[in-house]
This record gives C-alpha cells, sequence and structure tokens, in this order.
C-alpha cells in the first residue's frame, strides 16, 4: 500500500502567516468600532495556540492573532489619552521636548514627553502630548523660540483629547494622534512662568544642532531641502514647496526614505567588506560575510537615528536586519521571505502600523518589485527602467486611495531625481554631516556642494511642476475601488502572453474614475464644511458650484482654505468653481479665501461693497441668478449701505422646486428683524445654516418661526470658547420642529435638497473610526447615564 505524505504546514514566520497577520490587523484596525478587551485577549489566545501547533490552518490562527493584538494595543492607546469629551484641563507640566520644534510667525509647536515623576499627573507619566506656544496679542518677543529640542522644560498647559476636523478625504488628526501615540493636545498658559529646567542634549539635540548648521552654513534656498535629506527635518519647507514635490511625485525622495537607508545600508557593507580585504587577518576572526552583513545594519540603524527613528526608516531597518541576520545564521532567505519576516515583527512591534500610508507604500511598492522582477539578470539601466516602470503603475491605486491624487510627471521626473538626488545630493549632505559632528564648521562645503547639486536639478523641476498636467486630482473611491485596482494592476503585470489587457485596465476604472452622483434638473447638494470656527460651504447644482465662504486663517496657525476646503473639493471630484460669495470679511469666513482663488483658477469674488479688497462684484440685495432650474437670490444687505461687519452679511437663499436652502453669515438680531419686515414669506426654507454659529445675539424667536425649517445646520468649533452654539438658540431651532446638528459633534455636514426631499449626511456617523473622539464621549456619556440611572437617585 502506497503511503500519502501529509501535506506541510505553513512555517511559523513564513509568507502565508505574514498575509494572515497583515489581513488580521486590518480587520480590526479599519473597523468602526473596538470590541472589549476580553475579546482581544480570547483572540491572542486562540491565535497563539493555533499559530504554534502544526496544522495547515496556521495562517488563519495568525489573522486572529493580528487582530487581537490591534484591538488590545488599539485600547491601550486609547486609555493613555486624555478622555474624550471633557473640558480642558490646566495643569503644570514637566518634560522633555522629543520633536524639532516648529517655529512659525507668533507660533511653535512642539511635543512634550511628560517626565514620570510623582509631581506630574498619573494619568500622564511618561506620555507625549502636543503643545502650542502662541504669543499674546500685541506682544513684541517671546521666549517660545528657545524651546530646543531635547530641552526639559516646566509649562503651565491647557490640555484636551486629541480632538481634529472630519471632512471628506481630508487629515484625520486624531489617527495621526493614535500612531504618534499622543495623549492630549493644548498649549502653553501664562507663558512668564514657563522656565527651562536643563538645556537641550541628546539625539534631538544633535539634530536641531545639525539643522541649524546646515541653515547658516548653506548659502541660497537650498539648505531647507539639505536639511529635509540630510536628516529628514522638513520644518523649512514652505506648502509651496509641499505642492511641487506631489506635482512631480518627489515627496518619498526629499525626507529621509526607506530607499535611502538602504543605500547607506549598501554603502556600510560595501566598507566593511572592503576594511576586511584590505586586512585579511580580521577574517580569522570573524568571518567577512558576516561582518559586512554587521556593517549594513549598523549603517542603516545610524541612519535611522539620523532621521529620529521615523517609521518609514525603521521598517527598512528591520527588512536589512533580517536579511542579515538569517545570512550571519547561514539560513537561506530570499527577498519574498525576508518580507514577510520583517511585516511579522513590524506588527509584533506596533500593529496599529497598519494605519500609516508609508506602511503599504513600503512594503507593497517591494513586494511587486520582487514579483514583477525576480531577480533576472540582466542590464543595469533595463533594470531601473524596469523596476521605475513597476513601481509607478502598482502602486498608482494605493496612491489614489490614500493621497487622492496621482502625478503624471512622476515617472519621468523620477528617472532624473533619483540617480541625481540619490547618488549625488544625499551623499554629499551625508558626508557633511558626518564631518560636522566630527568637527564644527567641516561640513560647509559638502554641504554647499550638495544645495547647488539639487538646486540645478530643482530648477528644471520647478517649471514641470508649475505645468497644469503635472498633477491629477481624483475624487475619493470606496474601498470596493481600491480592490478592483490592484486586482487589475496585477493583472496588467503578468507576464508577456497573458491575454485580457483590456479587462484588467477595465478594473482601474471605479478608482481613476469613479461615478459622481450629481444633482438633477432643480436640485442642489450642499456640504458644511468641519472648518473650525468659522464656515465655509460648498453648493452644487447639476452644472455648477458655488463657494459661500471659505473658512478662517489666522497668520502662522491655520489656513482653512489651504488645509480644508481645497483638499475637501479635490475629494468631490471638483477641480473648479464657478463662483465664491463671502458673507463679509472678518477672518473666520474670508481667511481661506486667497489660498482657495490661488488653487482654483480665481474664480470671481462676491462679497459686500467694502469687505475687503479684490471683489469682482458688490453683493446686494435684489441680486438674482438661475443654475440648472436652481434659483439664487441676495437677500441682504440693501444696496448702497455702508459695511458694518456682521450686520452686513450676505444671505443667500436657494430656492428649488422642492424647497429652499438660507444661508446667513453671521447676520444678528438687527438684520433679522429688517429681513422679517421685508419679506417674511422669503424667509421660508427646508434647511437653514444658523446665523453667527449659533450666537445668543442672533436666531431671535420671530426669525425662527418665519424660517421654520426642517434642519439647522449650526458651523462651530468643538469646545470653542465662546460657547457656540447657544443652549437657549439650539432650544428655539428645535422647538420650531428643527433637527439642530453641529460640525464641531458631527464633522461635516452634507444635505441633499431634490425629488426624493431632505437628506443629511454626518461625516463622523457615515465613517466611523474605533479612534473617534466623537462616538468615544457619546458612548462615555450613555455609560455614565445607564450608570447613574442603575445606581439611583441617591447614588
Amino acid at each position: 500500500m502506497a503511503c500519502i505524505a501529509p501535506r506541510p504546514t505553513h512555517p511559523l514566520f513564513g509568507k502565508a502567516c505574514a498575509a494572515g497577520a497583515v489581513v488580521g490587523a486590518c480587520a480590526a484596525a479599519f473597523a468602526p468600532v473596538l470590541p472589549a478587551p476580553w475579546v482581544a485577549l480570547l483572540l491572542i489566545a486562540a491565535g497563539m495556540a493555533g499559530w504554534v501547533w502544526p496544522w495547515r490552518g496556521r495562517c488563519c490562527a495568525v489573522l486572529l492573532l493580528g487582530a487581537g493584538h490591534v484591538v488590545l494595543q488599539g485600547g491601550l492607546v486609547l486609555d493613555r489619552q486624555l478622555p474624550a469629551g471633557r473640558p480642558p484641563v490646566d495643569v503644570m507640566l514637566q518634560g522633555r521636548v522629543v520633536s524639532l520644534p516648529e517655529h512659525r510667525p507668533g507660533s511653535t509647536r512642539f511635543t512634550l514627553r511628560i517626565d514620570t515623576t510623582p509631581a506630574m499627573p498619573a494619568a500622564l507619566r511618561g506620555q507625549d502630548v502636543s503643545l502650542g506656544w502662541y504669543d499674546p496679542p500685541r506682544s513684541a518677543t517671546s521666549a517660545r523660540r528657545q524651546v530646543m529640542a531635547g530641552a526639559h522644560w516646566q509649562f503651565q498647559a491647557r490640555l484636551r483629547a486629541p480632538r481634529g476636523l472630519r471632512n471628506p478625504g481630508g487629515f484625520d488628526a486624531e489617527q495621526h494622534a493614535v500612531l504618534q501615540r499622543v495623549a492630549g493636545t493644548g498649549q502653553v498658559r501664562a507663558p512668564h512662568s514657563a522656565r527651562q529646567l536643563r538645556a537641550a542634549h541628546g539625539l534631538p539635540a544633535w539634530r536641531e544642532r545639525m539643522a541649524t548648521a546646515i541653515a547658516t552654513q548653506v548659502d541660497g534656498d537650498g539648505a531647507r531641502f539639505i536639511q529635509a535629506l540630510a536628516l529628514g527635518d522638513t520644518r523649512g519647507l514652505a506648502p509651496s514647496d509641499w505642492d511641487a514635490l506631489r506635482a512631480l511625485g518627489l515627496t518619498h525622495l526629499v525626507a529621509i526614505s526607506g530607499f535611502h537607508v538602504g543605500l547607506v545600508a549598501g554603502c556600510a557593507a560595501w566598507l566593511g567588506a572592503a576594511l576586511w580585504r584590505c586586512w585579511p587577518a580580521l577574517a580569522r576572526r570573524w568571518p567577512r560575510p558576516l561582518a559586512a552583513a554587521t556593517a549594513a545594519v549598523l549603517g542603516a540603524a545610524l541612519y535611522a537615528g539620523v532621521a529620529g527613528f521615523a517609521l518609514p526608516t525603521v521598517r527598512t531597518v528591520l527588512m536589512i536586519a533580517v536579511v542579515a541576520g538569517a545570512h550571519c545564521a547561514r539560513r537561506p532567505c530570499t527577498i519574498g521571505q525576508a518580507l514577510a519576516l520583517a511585516a511579522l515583527v513590524m506588527l509584533a512591534l506596533d500593529p496599529l502600523a497598519v494605519l500609516a500610508p508609508g506602511f503599504w507604500l513600503s512594503f507593497g511598492g517591494v513586494l511587486w518589485l520582487v514579483w514583477c522582477l525576480p531577480g533576472r539578470r540582466q542590464h543595469w539601466l533595463r533594470t531601473f527602467l524596469a523596476a521605475q516602470g513597476v513601481a509607478t503603475l502598482a502602486l498608482l491605486p494605493l496612491t489614489v486611495a490614500l493621497f487622492g491624487q496621482a502625478s503624471r510627471a512622476g515617472p519621468l521626473v523620477n528617472l532624473l531625481a533619483i540617480p541625481s538626488w540619490s547618488l549625488v545630493v544625499v551623499p554629499l549632505a551625508l558626508l557633511g554631516t558626518v564631518l560636522e559632528a566630527l568637527m564644527d564648521g567641516a561640513g560647509r562645503w559638502p554641504w554647499q556642494l550638495a544645495a547647488w547639486c539639487f538646486q540645478a536639478s530643482w530648477w528644471l523641476f520647478g517649471h514641470l511642476a508649475q505645468a497644469p498636467w503635472a498633477l491629477w486630482w481624483l475624487p475619493h473611491a470606496g474601498a470596493g475601488a481600491l480592490a478592483a485596482a490592484l486586482c487589475g494592476v496585477a493583472w496588467l503585470l503578468l507576464p508577456r502572453g497573458v491575454a485580457g489587457r483590456l479587462p484588467a485596465a477595465v478594473l482601474c476604472l471605479p478608482l481613476l474614475w469613479p461615478a459622481q452622483q450629481r444633482p438633477g434638473e432643480g436640485e442642489v447638494e450642499l456640504l458644511v464644511m468641519d472648518v473650525g470656527q468659522g464656515l465655509a460651504i460648498w453648493v452644487r447644482t447639476r452644472s455648477h458650484r458655488l463657494l459661500y465662504d471659505a473658512g478662517p486663517a489666522t497668520a502662522g496657525r491655520f489656513d482653512a482654505g489651504e488645509r480644508v476646503v481645497v483638499p475637501t473639493l479635490h475629494a468631490l471630484g471638483e477641480d473648479g468653481l464657478d463662483r465664491i460669495l463671502l458673507s463679509h470679511g472678518d477672518a473666520d469666513h474670508a481667511g481661506g479665501a486667497p489660498a482657495v482663488q490661488a488653487a482654483l483658477g480665481h474664480p470671481p469674488l462676491h462679497a459686500p461693497r467694502g469687505a475687503l479688497a479684490g471683489i469682482d462684484v458688490p453683493c446686494a440685495a435684489g441680486q438674482r441668478w438661475q443654475w440648472d432650474g436652481v434659483t439664487f437670490s441676495v437677500l441682504h444687505p440693501a444696496p448702497g449701505t455702508r459695511y458694518a461687519g456682521n450686520e452686513s452679511s450676505c444671505v443667500l437663499r436657494i430656492a428649488t422646486p422642492h424647497g429652499a436652502i438660507l444661508l446667513t453669515g453671521d447676520i444678528g438680531r438687527g438684520s433679522e428683524q429688517r429681513l422679517l419686515a421685508a419679506d417674511r414669506q422669503a424667509l421660508r426654507a427646508a434647511l437653514v445654516v444658523v446665523p453667527h454659529h449659533g450666537s445668543a445675539g442672533s436666531s431671535s424667536a420671530a426669525w425662527v418661526r418665519a424660517a421654520s425649517p426642517q434642519l439647522a445646520l449650526v458651523s462651530a468649533g468643538h469646545g470653542n470658547r465662546f460657547g457656540h452654539p447657544c443652549a437657549d438658540v439650539v432650544a428655539r431651532w428645535q422647538a420650531a420642529g428643527a433637527e439642530v446638528l453641529n460640525t464641531g459633534d458631527s464633522g461635516a455636514l452634507r444635505a441633499w435638497l431634490g425629488r426624493e426631499g431632505l437628506q443629511v449626511r454626518e461625516q463622523r456617523v457615515f465613517q466611523p473610526r474605533w479612534w473617534d473622539a466623537a462616538e468615544r464621549s457619546r458612548s462615555a456619556a450613555i455609560l455614565s447615564a445607564v450608570k447613574q440611572a442603575a445606581d439611583g437617585p441617591e447614588g
């Protein structure tokens, strides 16, 4: 009788187990809620038992292990953060500045690691908090610029739980806080009481000292780029620099990237092997291949330290260490096996890394190259071109899904930038850093030469970045479109001779050209963006687009036009506007307008006469226009009236066959009375954006009764110092039968008014995340109410 050999099991650290761990980690990390801690412990126990047991389902067990690890770590991170929903607290803090401080006009932002001394609050000991130090009004000087990386300080600070804005396609500050393990955010209070306890020291201080040396010793505009390439210090890069880098597809090269770490590791290995060849006696004590492998790991680790151990560099060091370890142990290890082991080690150390875009770009890029270029010997130029083509095509779906954009100029520019920057500029920058570390002033000429070489190429690239075709913005698409595009790209990259290239390309279309539901004739769509304490509203009909206000902007702090409005419009598939209408000239409504105009082709600007400079058409009552069966009417201010700030706000009525929308700016009760006297019927609306962010000086009872909307939307910052929206105002709108929603709680509010009636979507509810501060505070309030009910009145 013939014996049937049992099927081999998957290795403990093999590719199948790595894939299972990644899938399990993703299933938990991208879930809307985190299960209870006991569920995490159960998953870890079951996964560990199934992983060590030799059976064919080992990869499925690792899936459970990865999910349980994410649930456990995510719960620990949230437990270490300040409680969501609680008011800010004032506390005296002592700690060390562990980040490179970002000094801007009027403000400085840095990360403080709080001391573990008993004098510190127990919940904050050893935790990182992100602090801002702002110059007080009318202050000529400030001590904030004395804050140096690596120094110990004592601050009086006001802290709150990490909380950010939530808009379609926007930056998720709460997710970033989870990834960076930030326990809270806040600002320095009573700056006069801040004092330095110990001078700057350690690795952060050395990095800042090197950055300062580059800034002072390098002439020209290239110093900020040399700081980025040598130290990973991107503080000097302006928004225009990042715009150019994105348009050119070069953001992956500007800071210390995994590719550069690999180059340094290869150079260190070559130097180690050369040293052993020069002194053959060394090989008697330690074989040359082992010395080269060790030198590669040390070189990569040192370069990662220069970058402050940023996450992309740590991933590359892990990959190099795995390959070197296998080489030293004389165990055969392919690149795919090394990649799998590095992924397992990375997830074991930080399972939440799957939330970082860099995790997918670094591991995904190497994986695609291993699959498409499996070690065939061919000319180096052909290999370089093939690798560039594979990386461009293979990473396109991930780039679009993660950033909502793709660089058309990237494939061409990278062919020139990778050799010139990585093989010329970076080595010179590193040489200057090494020499400067050995002797002050010795790094000047290598740094200067690196800057000249960089500027020679940047001059050419800068012209390409200005081309309108360089950057391709794409609307946000769902997870299904990303999965289909990845399958299509894999199909396209199959070996020659495989048929079906056209169907493969079709699979990419849902991601690259996603279907968009636009309003029909006589219908309107509206988005009240979450811009904090300000206002920005996007209105769309079937073929026209209007922006009503552009959000706040404060010099040196935050520009909602650049950081919220423009990215949101791109995520919605918009690359232009037909009109910008500013209700009035206050910074919380009009501050973001210059950035929006610059990014979207300078659409016509409407605003009250005298509100600000550069108005194309003054806004006044009686103006009317019609777009796609929808009538827009300006109700206020009266023509010829003198500009009076809030009371001169343009009030816009949007009338459709299915109801009306009223956009009110910051009008107060005086303007409300004038509008009531002029035409009470014109104020009737299905949806009203509540005047002046819900302040007590607006939304009079008569005004609310005249409008009687189904939906009242408030644009206000979460926990703002003005107390907006006022509780009495909210109660007044609710008593009139309106549902009241606030961007501070709900994130961006998107509404549709058409044949199916009035519909609304809250961004935080539509895309829930387990790290969402609003959801956690809501859950805490519910649990508190349940506990109080269970305890009874005496409890």
